[in-house]
């Protein structure tokens, strides 16, 4: 189940986080700011458990509202979680909370040596539009830039000198997204800038 994240998910969060990402875990300091700040939204997929909930997936999203872009910040799983299709449904939330904002398009980058995640990027329909070479230090792996634009969201120029609505500068209704085929098998790993 995906819910909206809270500071009280922190150490279940910064538990993944320093399991899928030895090298360049981001520190508890950093994560608590991004779980507070006020231009982003993170995530959690957890499995109920009697009284209490396991976190077994995390994944954030900067969408400032209104703004045109959005970034995928990080996105992980704990190990014995993956390829259940639980990063996709993930990814989808973020997705979509980033449409709620107002986003036309999303970038990420994902670690060059992460050829699982890279996958399901691409089939969720991000494009490689560069490449930051040594961005993953200690590690010196480069970094792929991707980016999607979102369904319905796509950028148009309107006249202002049309008789047609569509065309007169008034925006077109969103169209939300939706997690669709959620239980795809897919072998996810974290990924994060």
């Amino acid at each position: 189940m995906i819910r909206a994240a809270t500071p009280d998910d922190l150490d279940a969060i910064m538990l993944i986080e320093r399991r899928s990402f030895p090298t360049d875990a981001w520190s508890e300091e950093m994560m608590a700011a991004e779980l507070a700040g006020p231009h982003g939204r993170y995530f959690v997929d957890v499995e109920p458990g009697g009284d209490s909930e396991l976190v077994v997936g995390y994944g954030g999203v900067r969408a400032l509202r209104g703004s045109p872009d959005a970034d995928i910040q990080t996105i992980a799983l704990d190990a014995a979680y993956r390829g259940s299709g639980r990063g996709r449904a993930l990814l989808r939330a973020l997705l979509a909370e980033a449409a709620e904002r107002g986003a036309r398009e999303v970038f990420l980058e994902v670690r060059a040596d992460n050829p699982v995640a890279e996958g399901l990027y691409l089939a969720e329909g991000f494009v490689e539009i560069g490449r930051r070479a040594g961005y993953y230090q200690p590690d010196d792996v480069d970094a792929i830039v991707m980016r999607l634009i979102l369904p319905g969201r796509e950028t148009t120029v309107l006249r202002t000198d049309s008789a047609d609505p569509r065309e007169s500068g008034h925006p077109e209704p969103r169209t939300p997204l939706h997690p669709e085929n959620e239980n795809e098998n897919e072998n996810e790993e974290g990924s994060h800038d």
